[in-house]
């Protein structure tokens, strides 16, 4: 039976291992031949770390063994646990047998150096989950994910899923990919499903669906924006979470998403240690002091107006400017977050005219009860609202933004039968991921990105 990796090296008693026999799987990083013994770095993507093995030359076949024991190729391998006389681990595996399971030409094996740039190993996004950096990337991002459903089901949400395919814009930005089965779209009629279809943006609207039968509820799952980006922060197709409420205002709505964001920051600091510290040496010197601070501060809270105020006396020059109205820019926000307050914040009460139909309107007649949450080095990471339930104020709001009242009758409809107030927010998740590790390009925190031009694998 094997044992994984991080079972070996992370045991909270190593010493009792010692005299234990175990086989262990994995590729090889390093070997290094010394004539008559070799070290083997064997690692399995359990954890950062490695698993130094010892092969004797007495063993059977060594030489040809060795030939075939390069970097890149697989093995299992079984051997005694011995205390280990270096400094980085307590123990290290003195081989028995050594199987290869596959080889690999050390000629032409891309990942020989030890470091690349990421542009490169979005090449070879097939083989950059064994570099240390991506290994890390998707453990955090794994801990995410399972942190996500911690949370909302320890707070009694229930888990739902929603259409990819839909025939409703939720944003109404239009920015959306067409399915079809036609090669002329002349005649919609004849499609597969009747009518113009997309992939969804966003799963909030069939969510309020859910939510205004069974309270609460959240969806964790892919979206998809045709929007012709090539910065740093945008996807083509993203992870989303997104949690509905009913019978919960704007305030239960923060509550909820500061919540959320500082428990899964709380469960990678516990969790995910090794990980985040290899970000903090390479990545981002810092990251764990700025995750911990998140974790444990309460979060600021500005309406849009004061902080249009705020950024129109900040001492710097802004490459966008300023003016009450305005969508605020990532570098408006990262300057609220990292100079200003120097903590996350949270924004309420935007601009109608900025913001997206379903939102309710504030009593001023001008904003809506809109918030976002704006951390350090991203800028914007949660947006939400407490949903329009008047059915009046919908519908004007429909007309207003030029969306086809028709498309959104159901939508309507749920405010005729027994409307509540309610509320929800959602969370690009690669954004996440990008803010617990410190990397840069949101590229570079999903397996597989897809962006203009880039859908090889």
């Amino acid at each position: 039976m094997r044992t994984k990796i991080k079972h070996i090296l992370h045991a909270q008693q190593s010493s009792l291992l010692i005299g234990r026999q175990v086989t262990v799987s994995g590729w090889i990083r390093t070997v290094r031949d010394q004539k008559s013994f070799a070290f083997i770095e064997l690692n399995d993507g359990s954890t950062l770390a490695n698993l130094q093995i010892v092969v004797d030359g007495a063993l059977p076949a060594y030489t040809e063994t060795l030939s075939q024991l390069t970097t890149g190729a697989s093995a299992t391998i079984t051997g005694t646990l011995v205390a280990s006389p270096g400094k980085n681990q307590a123990l290290e595996l003195k081989a028995d047998t050594v199987r290869i399971l596959g080889t690999c030409s050390a000629e032409k094996y891309p990942l020989q150096k030890k470091r690349h740039s990421f542009e490169f190993l979005r090449t070879i996004a097939h083989l950059r989950p064994r570099t240390n950096t991506q290994g890390a990337v998707l453990r955090v991002r794994s801990a995410l994910a399972h942190a996500t459903h911690l949370f909302f089901q320890q707070r009694g949400f229930y888990y739902v899923q929603t259409p990819l395919i839909t025939g409703s814009d939720c944003e109404g930005g239009g920015e959306m990919f067409r399915v079809t089965t036609l090669s002329d779209l002349k005649d919609p009629s004849k499609d597969f499903f009747g009518k113009p279809t997309y992939l969804t943006v966003s799963g909030q609207l069939e969510g309020e669906i859910l939510a205004l039968a069974l309270s609460d509820v959240y969806t964790f799952g892919p979206t998809f924006r045709a929007e012709n980006s090539n910065t740093s922060r945008h996807l083509a197709e993203f992870w989303m979470i997104e949690p509905e409420m009913a019978f919960a205002d704007l305030k239960a709505d923060m509550e909820c998403a500061q919540s959320y964001l500082q428990f899964c920051v709380r469960y990678v600091l516990e969790h995910c240690r090794e990980d985040l510290e290899f970000f903090d040496k390479f990545i981002e010197n810092g990251l764990l002091q700025r995750l911990q601070h998140v974790a444990d501060s309460p979060f600021a809270h500005l309406t849009y107006t004061q902080a249009v105020e705020i950024l129109r006396k900040a001492p710097k020059q802004f490459e966008f400017p300023v003016e009450w109205g305005i969508d605020l820019q990532s570098e408006h926000e990262r300057y609220l977050a990292e100079e200003h307050c120097k903590q996350p914040v949270i924004l309420t009460d935007y601009p109608a005219e900025i913001k997206a139909f379903y939102m309710r309107a504030n009593d001023d007649g001008k904003t809506v009860a809109a918030m976002d949450i704006l951390v350090p080095k991203i800028g914007e990471i949660i947006g939400g609202s407490q949903r329009e339930e008047r059915i009046d104020r919908l519908e004007h709001k429909i007309a207003e933004h030029g969306l086809n009242r028709s498309d959104y009758w159901w939508y309507l409809e749920l405010r005729e039968y027994g409307s509540v107030p309610h509320a929800g927010f959602g969370l690009g998740f690669e954004r996440l991921v990008l803010f617990t590790t410190g990397m840069e390009n949101i590229r570079d925190v999903i397996p597989f990105p897809r962006y203009p031009g880039h859908a090889d694998f």
